[in-house]
């Protein structure tokens, strides 16, 4: 692996209508959250800084997809993006960067989709210092498009096979039964007439379920309760996700967009209204979901089990 002291930073690869949305999305950030800082006289306001901004994913590997408008399915892959800032209380989503994510969603220049995920350095140091592949594989195959001298990751200390192995299996024990629960409690809640509350169990478990893929894959999961975040990062880890939620019809699309918003609104909003149609196709997509996350979880644990001489 090459010095992470030096991330590539050539985006040369990519069509010059993409590297155009990503200086859009760049001015959007820095202008955002500067003024989310504002006029606070708090320390990590008064000296926070963006230390880097990386591209990562399939736009920094050159694996994109982009069939919007193109095929039936039109899978889109998006910008995945790691902020770096450089205090802890400055990664605060509700704080600090939801204006900006909504600001490049609404942005007519921007066709392409975005996920952020924001952490400080010295949270990305301590998890490349644990040897999480997720970060790990940021650091080796990103592309900074925007870094502050002076302020490197460390090199990664890769875990033991043994350990990889111990460490899939103990999330995969831990996250799978409490899914399944979530939405057994969610079928319980939809039978006693309770459709919120069904809602909001079906969120946890599908939530449970991305998580659970995604520890078990990448030692990492971002902590986020938007289900919509999950499923990007899951269908770009393994294509085979993207036939989980098909989207082809407004009742299609409208019922993922009630589940995405069940987190808060089910719980709080006393106008939140789901039917018992749509909480029955959520159920369904929720089970393929689980199916899925089984299958390749047992493979990656029979990789792992293999690599460490299980």
């Amino acid at each position: 692996m090459a010095p992470l002291n030096y991330m590539k930073t050539d985006i040369d690869h990519l069509p010059e209508k993409k590297q155009r949305e990503l200086a859009r999305i760049q001015e959007i950030l820095f202008e955002e959250f500067e003024l989310a800082k504002g006029a606070s006289k708090k320390t990590y306001n008064l000296k926070g800084r963006i230390q880097k901004i990386v591209l990562f994913g399939s736009y920094a590997r050159g694996d994109w997809v982009d069939e919007l408008g193109k095929t039936a399915k039109g899978y889109q892959s998006d910008f995945d993006l790691l902020i770096v800032v450089n205090y802890a209380e400055l990664t605060d989503m509700a704080t600090y960067w939801y204006k900006a994510e909504d600001r490049i969603i609404r942005d007519k220049t921007i066709k392409t989709p975005i996920g952020l995920i924001i952490h400080s350095l010295a949270e990305v140091n301590e998890k490349l210092a644990q040897g999480q592949y997720f970060f790990t594989d940021i650091v080796r195959e990103g592309i900074a498009l925007y870094e502050l001298a002076r302020h490197r990751f460390v090199d990664p200390k890769p875990l033991s096979a043994k350990e990889a192995c111990e460490t899939a299996k103990d999330y995969f024990e831990e996250w799978f039964p409490l899914a399944e629960h979530a939405l057994k409690l969610s079928r319980d809640s939809l039978d006693d007439n309770v459709p919120r509350h069904a809602a909001f169990m079906l969120h946890q478990a599908v939530e449970g379920f991305y998580a659970c893929f995604l520890l078990v894959l990448t030692n990492y999961s971002p902590s986020t309760h938007n289900v919509r975040r999950l499923r990007a990062l899951a269908e770009e880890k393994d294509a085979r996700f993207r036939d989980i939620w098909p989207d082809e019809d407004k009742f299609q699309r409208r019922s993922f967009e009630l589940l995405k918003d069940a987190y808060v609104k089910a719980r709080y909003s006393k106008h939140y209204k789901i039917t018992e149609e749509e909480l029955t196709w959520l159920g369904e997509r929720a089970d393929a979901l689980k199916a899925q996350v089984e299958t390749v979880c047992a493979e990656r644990l029979a990789k792992l089990a293999k690599e460490a001489g299980a």
